[in-house]
């Protein structure tokens, strides 16, 4: 599912797509990425995504409608990136945990391993998002690189720690599902 198809899916069930939101995960997740392979200061990897990378859309907000990327939440987009660095050891040992089948964090592809710290951190320190919209968003994030079988695997591992992280939010009767799959 693309990103436009997904913003019409939200639309359909009454839900307002949070596009500056949407794009901050994803420039997170690139950040992320970037301070993973270079070991760059965060400060400058900031700063060169705020400055250089994350324009607005040409043609405005129509543009936006049609499927371009919005102008990123700048705040929501630092907090994301400072605060899974901040937290790097105690989120890859969570993510560690939660992977099955004998992976290993140092296993995972690196870009998929970043989608996984940023949706942990969002998890952990970001009780005011419902967790359905942290697991939605990263497997959207991990749509937008891959056309395998990561998605699913962010989706299992983010659904495994929102399940020990928020459990009271998760507590559903029988046969409700708890996060939306693709």
């Amino acid at each position: 599912m693309t990103s436009v198809e997904a913003s019409s899916a939200r639309r359909r069930r009454g839900e307002a797509p949070d596009r500056a939101r949407a794009t901050a995960r994803l420039a997170a997740v690139q950040a992320l990425y970037e301070l993973e392979m270079a070991g760059a200061p965060t400060d400058a990897v900031l700063a060169e995504f705020l400055n250089d990378r994350w324009r607005p859309a040409p043609g405005g907000e129509e543009a936006e409608a049609e499927g371009d990327l919005a102008k990123p939440d700048e705040a929501f987009f630092c907090e994301l990136v400072r605060g899974a660095t901040a937290r790097h050891d105690e989120i890859g040992r969570m993510i560690g945990e939660a992977l099955s089948g004998g992976w290993t964090l140092e296993r995972l592809e690196p870009l998929i391993r970043t989608i996984l710290k940023a949706g942990t951190y969002e998890l952990l320190a970001r009780p005011d998002i419902p967790v359905r919209v942290v697991i939605t968003e990263y497997v959207e994030v991990a749509h937008a690189f891959f056309a395998g079988k990561e998605p699913a695997l962010v989706n299992g591992v983010l659904d495994r720690l929102a399940r020990t992280l928020r459990h009271d939010e998760l507590e559903t009767t029988p046969g409700e599902r708890t996060t939306e799959t693709r």
